[in-house]
């Protein structure tokens, strides 16, 4: 008797301990979305959560049987102080489960260290400088860095036989980086950089800069700079001075035509070379439906890398509690990450398990009208392209 009364304590214990595991993880699971919502990267912000929210209007907010709440907090751009401040807030008081967002990477730096004391995931959807994954083993990315876009633009470069190159990136982690990629992958395939630039990430004038390119008279010019009006500030600013009429080809990362800017660009660029891991008309039956259901939720806007790195974040998040039944615990959800793999809008995806970078195709793009409509059109791929700067060690 006595051994009967004990096991049906000993039983009745476990249950509790069951029951209370359950409603531990059926607790909502709060998202800490850091993102810009004003100043001038607004759009950033803007586009990531609409990404973020269509995914969960298709799959629902319930996951893994925990209902997923999204906080959304405006950090206003590169203001590291900003987002640190409001990491600290979402950790201490609203006890969020995981940070996410991140757009710009002096931002991503000053929070890295919070999600490694607090014990918690942080994904990054923009912030592209190659190092970003190293400042916490608690970091995952779902969108790029710069080298894994550079890299290929190089290599094609070369291969249309273009001897001379002069680079103008912004000055700040992802054009450094992108300065670096551009240079080390030309160099190593025979061609020269003749000179290079960097200009403040806001800067009101390229005309200096771009006459100092043209009076260099190189084959090309390869231009990093945030998207928006810096963008379309130095496109335009390429055409007036007559880099084109000058034999000097105008190459790009993908984030300078971005869809958002390719009305602001207009015709100044038409015929621009960038590589890039997305497009509007990237053609598959996946990025098909995913246009269809953005547009129908935002009538009149244009989906771009921003919306997919939503998108794709909210899968990464969905799979990954599947896998660990809703524990969001950082070292459960990074072991569950690892190596995920799924067809995205812009392709064949898969979270590297050592760098928990993102490797993906990234596409040679030409600026076209498609049915009058300014687009990037795809010509070529590189297929499975990891960060070129981790994978080199």
């Amino acid at each position: 008797m006595m051994f009967q009364s004990w096991f049906r304590q000993l039983v009745a214990c476990a249950f509790c301990c069951l029951l209370g595991l359950g409603a531990a993880y059926a607790e909502p699971l709060k998202i800490g979305l850091i993102v810009p919502l004003t100043g001038p990267f607004a759009a950033y912000g803007q586009k990531v959560e609409q990404g973020m929210r269509l995914y969960l209007a298709e799959h629902g907010d319930q996951m893994a049987g925990r209902e997923l709440q999204i906080l959304v907090k405006d950090d206003t751009g590169i203001s590291p102080a900003v987002a640190k401040r409001l990491a600290q807030e979402l950790l201490a008081r609203d006890r969020v489960d995981m940070l996410a967002g991140f757009m710009l990477t002096p931002n991503a730096f000053a929070v890295a260290p919070l999600a490694t004391q607090a014990g918690v995931p942080m994904l990054v959807l923009n912030a592209a400088t190659s190092s970003i994954t190293e400042k916490s083993p608690n970091i995952l990315r779902v969108s790029m860095t710069l080298p894994q876009n550079t890299a290929p633009l190089a290599q094609w470069a070369r291969a249309q036989g273009l001897r001379t190159v002069h680079t103008l990136v912004a000055d700040y982690g992802p054009g450094h980086d992108a300065e670096a990629q551009f240079r080390r992958t030309f160099t190593e395939l025979g061609g020269e950089v003749v000179g290079t630039l960097r200009t403040p990430v806001s800067t009101p004038d390229y005309g200096p800069y771009i006459q100092r390119i043209k009076d260099a008279a190189p084959d090309a010019a390869f231009f990093f700079v945030p998207n928006g009006e810096q963008a379309v500030s130095l496109i335009k600013m390429a055409r007036e001075r007559g880099l084109p009429e000058a034999g000097i080809q105008l190459l790009a990362t993908g984030d300078v035509t971005d869809e958002d800017m390719l009305d602001a660009l207009g015709e100044a660029s038409l015929g621009l070379i960038t590589s890039f891991h997305y497009s509007a008309v990237h053609d598959s039956p996946e990025n098909h439906a995913f246009v269809q259901a953005y547009q129908a939720a935002h009538p009149g806007e244009r989906v771009n890398f921003m919306v997919v790195a939503g998108y794709d974040g909210m899968r990464l998040i969905h799979e990954a509690l599947e896998k660990t039944g809703g524990d969001a615990s950082a070292a459960a959800f990074v072991a569950a990450a690892r190596d995920l793999a799924w067809i995205s809008p812009r392709g064949p995806v898969r979270i590297d398990p050592e760098t928990r970078d993102i490797v993906q195709n990234v596409y040679m793009r030409r600026v076209d009208r498609v049915d009058g409509l300014l687009q990037n059109v795809e010509f070529d791929v590189i297929e499975a392209v990891p960060d070129p700067v981790k994978a080199g060690r």
